[in-house]
C-alpha cells in the first residue's frame, strides 16, 4: 500500500510539472483561454505610443510590445495571440494594470519604487530625463528662474513630483498649472499662458517638432529629474514577467532593438552613453 501510494504521488507530481497551465501564472492562464492579450498605450506619447492617422496603434514602446506578445503567446501556449488596445491616459494607466483591464502598459512610464507598491516593472527599455521648456523671449536661463512663475504639468507623475522637489532646493518656488497632456501644456506655452513646460525631454521634443508656434522655445539647460522608463504590469506574476523581459532582452542582446530605436527615436539624435549603457547592462546571459 505503501509502495503503491508512493507510486501515484510521483506520477501526479509528474504530470503537474509537465502542465504548461499548472505552472503559468494567472496572466498566461487567461491569455491561454481567450488567445486574447489586452494591451495599453497612450495617446499622447509619441515616440513611444500614439494612433496615426490611420488609426493604428504605433510608437517605439508598441513595437516593443508586439515583439513582448510573440514571447508572451510562447509561454501561453497560443500560436498568434491577438492584441487588443486600450488608450489610456496619464492618470489611469497604472490604475488600469491594478484593475487587470489591461496586461501589459506600453507608454512612457517611469519605473519608481513607490509605483512598484501596486505595478511590477519589465526590465528598463528607455532612459530619458525630465526638463522644463520655455520660450525664448522669456530670456530665462536657469531653473532659479522660474520663482513665481506658472509652469504646466501633467499631476501624478514623476516629473510633478521632481518639479516641486527642485525648485523647492533652488529657493524657487513657481505655480504649479496641472495639464492633461503635453499637446494642451504646449498650447498654454504658446499663448503666453503659463511660463514653462515640464516633462520628459523626448515627449516634449516631438511635440516642438510637430507645433510650428514652439520652434521659438528651448529647454533650459538643467534636467530636474532621471527617468527610466519600463513596460507595466501586475505585480505577482513573475512568469508573465518573464516572457516579456526575455523578449526585451533577446532584442538588445541580438540587436534587433537598433532598427526599433532609428525608426522611432533616431531623428531627434543619438542615444546617448546613459541609454548605450542601459542597453548593455540589460543584456542579461541566458
Amino acid at each position: 500500500m505503501r509502495v503503491t501510494t508512493c507510486v501515484a504521488v510521483l506520477a501526479l507530481a509528474v504530470a503537474f510539472c509537465g502542465s504548461p497551465s499548472a505552472i503559468a501564472g494567472p496572466t498566461l492562464d487567461r491569455i491561454k483561454a481567450s488567445g486574447t492579450i489586452a494591451m495599453g498605450y497612450r495617446d499622447d506619447a509619441a515616440p513611444f505610443s500614439f494612433k496615426d492617422r490611420n488609426a493604428r496603434v504605433r510608437g517605439y514602446s508598441v513595437e516593443l510590445c508586439e515583439q513582448a506578445a510573440i514571447e508572451i503567446g510562447k509561454a501561453a501556449g497560443v500560436e498568434a495571440p491577438r492584441i487588443a488596445w486600450r488608450p489610456l491616459s496619464a492618470a489611469e494607466r497604472l490604475d488600469a494594470v491594478t484593475r487587470g483591464d489591461v496586461d501589459l502598459e506600453c507608454g512612457m512610464t517611469t519605473i519608481s519604487l513607490s509605483r512598484m507598491a501596486s505595478v511590477d516593472f519589465s526590465v528598463p527599455i528607455y532612459v530619458d530625463g525630465g526638463a522644463v521648456l520655455v520660450r525664448d523671449a522669456s530670456k530665462f536661463t536657469r531653473l532659479a528662474d522660474l520663482k513665481g512663475k506658472r509652469v504646466a504639468v501633467i499631476p501624478g507623475t514623476t516629473t510633478e513630483q521632481a518639479l516641486a522637489r527642485t525648485l523647492t532646493a533652488v529657493g524657487s518656488p513657481a505655480v504649479i498649472v496641472p495639464i492633461g497632456d503635453y499637446a494642451e501644456g504646449v498650447s498654454l506655452l504658446e499663448g503666453g499662458k503659463v511660463d514653462g513646460v515640464a516633462g520628459d525631454r523626448i515627449a516634449l521634443t516631438t511635440m516642438r517638432s510637430r507645433t510650428s508656434g514652439a520652434r521659438n522655445t528651448d529647454f533650459l539647460p538643467s534636467d530636474i529629474s532621471f527617468e527610466p522608463y519600463g513596460l507595466v504590469m501586475r505585480r505577482d506574476d513573475p512568469d508573465f514577467r518573464l516572457a516579456v523581459n526575455r523578449a526585451l532582452v533577446e532584442l538588445y542582446r541580438s540587436g534587433g532593438i537598433d532598427p526599433i530605436f532609428q525608426r522611432w527615436v533616431g531623428l531627434l539624435g543619438r542615444p546617448g552613453p546613459m541609454l548605450h549603457a542601459m542597453f548593455y547592462l540589460n543584456t542579461l546571459p541566458r
